[in-house]
C-alpha cells in the first residue's frame, strides 16, 4: 500500500473517529439537557402548584382545587399531575379527594423521607420522567405554613407527582444530532477530496523516491523521476534527478577507475557503494603490503607473508608454494602447509616442462576434468588448484592449493583474483630482490661452473671457522688441480678448455652432499671443504671424483682426449689451527701429488711441511 492511499485511510479514520465522539457527546449532553430542564421545569410547576393550592385555602375555595390542578395539566403539557397528602394533613383536615391518596411506593417514599423522586422510562417509540416532590412545612417561608398546618418545622405536608412525556424533545435532539452528522459527513468528502487534491502528487512523489532509494540500494542509479511539478516542487525534483544522475556516473567511473589497480571479478556487490568500499578496502591491504615488503631482507620473506596472507585473510591452510627456475630448469618447494599428502609430483622435479601449469603458463583446477594434470594421482578425496605466477623471465612461482573440502576449494576459487593481486603487488619488489641475489649470486660465484668462487671464501672463511670452533664441527678439506690444464688451451684453444673446466665443476658438484662447498679457487685448481665427515670417507670422495673425471672423455678438432686431477687433502681441526692453515696444508699435499707423478690422491702429514708455514 503506497503512502497516499494509507494517509487516506488514516484521516478517513481520525474524522470518523472524531465525528463519532461528537456525535456521542451530542446525544448525551442532549439527554442530559432534556433531564434537568424537565427537573426544572417540575421544580417551577411544583411551586406553582403551591402558591395556587395556599391562595384556594385562603379563599376558602379549597373544594375548588381539582379545576386549578386540572387546568395546570392540560395548559402545560404534563401527561399526568397528582398532590398526595400526607397523614398529618389528613387528620386535621380530612382524607380529601380520592386521588389525593399515594399511589405508590414512590409516593409513600417520598412522604417518608421528604425527598424529591424522579423516574426516566424510555423506550422504542417513547420516554417518560416522572418526578414526585415533597411539600416541606416551615415557619420561615411566605406565607408561614405553621400558622394553617398542626405541623412542626420540617414535617412534610404533602406532595406532587407529575409525568412528563420527552419524546419530542428526544426526536429534535436525533434530528440536531443526525444533521451534524451529515454537516460532519460533508466535511469528510470535502476533506478527503481536498487532501486526495493537494497530496497526491506528494504522495506520488515520494513513491517514486521510494522506488529510486530501492533501485539505489540493489546498486541501479539509473531511475529518474519524470512528474509534472512546477515551482518548488519541480525544482526539488530536477535536484534529485541531477543528483542519481551524478552518482550513477560517479561510480561507474569509480569501478572502472578501481579495476584498474585490482582485478575486482571476486567482488560481486549488488550495491556498487559497497563494492567500491570493498575493493578500495583491498587496495588498502594490497598497499600496506606492498610497503612492507619494500623493506624486507629478500624474497624468501617477502613470500612468507604471501603465505601468512593465505592463512590469516583467506583462511587457507593447505597449501604448497614453489620457486620454479626457467634457465636451470629447476624447481624448489620453498612452503608447505597441510596435512593431505600425494600432491608433489616428483616428475616434475626431473623436468619441469612436466607441471602444467608452468607450460601453459595458465591456472589448473581438479575440477575442469579428470585427471586433468596426468602426473597428480588422486590417492586421496582431495581437488587442487595450481596458480602459475612470472616473476621475470627467469623465475616462476607456482601455488598449489589443496583440501578434500568442497566449500574450502570454492572459497579459494573466489578468492584466485584477490591473491592474484597480491602477486601482481609483490611482483615489482620480487624482481628487485631476484635481481639482487643474482647480483651478489654472480659476485660470490664463478660464472663458468657456477660454484662459489675465492671471493666468497675470503668474506665467509671466518664464520665457517667461528662455526666449526663453536659446535666442534670439522672440515674434510681437499684442493683439486687439472693435470697439465695449460697444454688443453694450448693445443685444443681456451673454449676446449673451458668445457674441461665446466665439466670438473659438475662433476664436484654431483659427487658432494649440500652441506658441502665446492669453490673455484683460481684457474684450474679447486677446493672443497666437506662439511663434518669421516676421515676415511675424505678420501673415498677424493678417489671418487678423480676416477669419475678421468673417465671422461672430451671432443676437440676430431680428436678425443681425457685429462686427470691430482688431490690434496687435509684435515681442520685434527691438523690446523685455522681453516687458512688447513687449506695451505691441502696445497701442500696437491704439491707432493704433482711433484710424484700426478693423476693421485694424497693426504698431509707433518713430514710436509718443512718449512712450518702458518696463516
Amino acid at each position: 500500500m503506497n503512502s497516499h492511499k494509507k494517509l487516506l485511510i488514516i484521516v478517513t479514520v481520525m474524522l470518523l473517529l472524531l465525528m463519532s465522539a461528537i456525535v456521542i457527546n451530542l446525544i448525551i449532553n442532549f439527554r442530559e439537557y432534556s433531564f434537568n430542564t424537565t427537573l426544572k421545569r417540575a421544580n417551577s410547576i411544583a411551586m406553582f402548584v403551591k402558591d395556587g393550592l395556599t391562595a384556594h385555602m385562603v379563599d376558602g375555595i379549597m373544594d375548588k382545587r381539582e379545576f386549578f390542578l386540572n387546568n395546570i395539566k392540560n395548559h402545560k403539557n404534563i401527561k399526568d399531575l397528582h398532590v398526595i397528602r400526607s397523614n398529618k394533613l389528613n387528620k386535621q383536615y380530612g382524607k380529601g379527594f380520592l386521588n389525593e391518596q399515594p399511589k405508590d411506593e414512590i409516593d409513600k417514599e417520598v412522604l417518608r423521607t421528604g425527598k424529591m423522586s424522579y423516574l426516566l422510562e424510555e423506550g422504542s417509540g417513547d420516554a417518560m420522567i416522572r418526578v414526585t416532590i415533597p411539600y416541606i412545612a416551615s415557619a420561615y417561608e411566605q406565607p408561614n405554613c405553621l400558622s394553617c398546618h398542626d405541623a412542626k418545622e420540617g414535617d412534610v405536608l404533602g406532595a406532587i407527582s407529575m409525568e412528563f412525556d420527552i419524546q419530542n424533545e428526544r426526536l429534535e435532539g436525533l434530528a440536531t444530532v443526525g444533521k451534524i452528522v451529515v454537516i460532519n459527513i460533508l466535511f469528510l468528502i470535502f476533506a478527503l477530496f481536498a487532501i486526495n487534491h493537494y497530496f497526491k502528487p506528494i504522495a506520488t512523489l515520494f513513491n517514486e523516491l521510494g522506488k529510486m532509494v530501492g533501485l539505489a540500494n540493489k546498486g541501479d542509479y539509473s531511475k529518474r523521476i519524470d512528474l509534472e511539478f512546477k515551482g518548488e516542487e519541480k525544482k526539488i525534483i530536477d535536484q534529485i534527478n541531477n543528483l542519481f544522475e551524478k552518482l550513477e556516473s560517479t561510480f561507474d567511473d569509480l569501478k572502472k577507475s578501481l579495476s584498474t589497480f585490482v582485478s575486482s571479478s571476486h567482488i560481486t556487490l549488488e550495491n556498487p557503494l559497497e563494492e567500491s568500499k570493498k575493493i578500495i578496502n583491498e587496495l588498502s591491504d594490497i598497499y600496506k603490503f606492498k610497503k612492507t615488503i619494500e623493506l624486507d631482507a629478500n624474497y624468501k620473506v617477502i613470500l612468507s607473508r604471501i603465505t601468512y596472507i593465505f592463512e590469516e585473510k583467506f583462511h587457507i591452510n593447505n597449501y604448497k608454494l614453489y620457486l620454479y627456475h626457467k634457465e636451470k630448469e629447476e624447481r624448489t618447494l620453498l612452503f608447505h602447509k597441510g596435512e593431505l599428502k600425494n600432491i608433489d609430483c616428483d616428475i616434475v622435479n626431473e623436468d619441469i616442462e612436466n607441471c602444467r601449469a608452468f607450460r601453459t603458463n595458465a591456472e589448473v583446477l581438479s575440477v575442469d576434468f579428470n585427471t586433468i594434470c596426468q602426473y597428480c594421482t588422486n590417492k586421496e578425496d582431495y581437488e587442487y588448484i595450481c596458480i602459475p605466477f612470472d616473476v621475470n623471465n627467469e623465475t616462476s612461482i607456482i601455488l598449489t592449493f589443496f583440501t578434500n573440502n568442497t566449500s574450502e576449494y570454492n572459497a579459494i576459487q573466489n578468492e584466485i583474483s584477490s591473491i592474484k593481486n597480491y602477486l601482481e603487488a609483490a611482483k615489482p619488489v620480487l624482481e628487485s630482490k631476484f635481481l639482487m641475489q643474482k647480483l651478489k649470486d654472480s659476485s660470490l660465484k664463478d660464472g663458468l661452473t657456477g660454484l662459489y668462487n675465492r671471493r666468497f671464501l675470503e668474506n665467509f672463511i671466518e664464520k665457517f671457522a667461528k662455526q666449526a670452533d663453536r659446535s666442534q664441527i670439522s672440515y674434510g678439506i681437499m684442493m683439486i688441480d687439472i693435470d697439465y690444464f695449460k697444454m688443453v688451451n694450448d693445443t685444443y684453444g681456451h673454449d676446449i678448455g673451458d668445457i674441461v673446466i665446466k665439466e670438473l665443476g659438475f662433476i664436484l658438484k654431483t659427487n658432494i652432499r649440500g652441506s658441502d662447498m665446492a669453490i673455484r679457487y683460481g684457474g684450474e685448481e679447486f677446493l672443497i671443504l666437506l662439511y663434518n665427515p669421516e676421515e676415511d670417507n675424505v678420501l673415498k670422495i677424493a678417489k671418487t671424483i678423480a676416477d669419475r673425471f678421468k673417465a671422461v672423455e672430451f671432443q676437440a678438432n676430431n680428436t678425443t682426449f681425457k685429462k686427470t686431477l691430482s688431490i690434496g687433502v687435509s684435515y681442520f681441526p685434527q691438523q690446523a689451527e685455522s681453516i687458512w692453515q688447513s687449506i695451505k696444508f691441502a696445497d701442500t699435499a696437491l704439491y707432493k701429488a704433482k711433484e710424484t707423478g700426478r693423476d693421485k690422491v694424497v693426504a698431509f702429514t707433518n713430514e710436509m711441511n718443512e718449512n712450518g708455514n702458518q696463516y
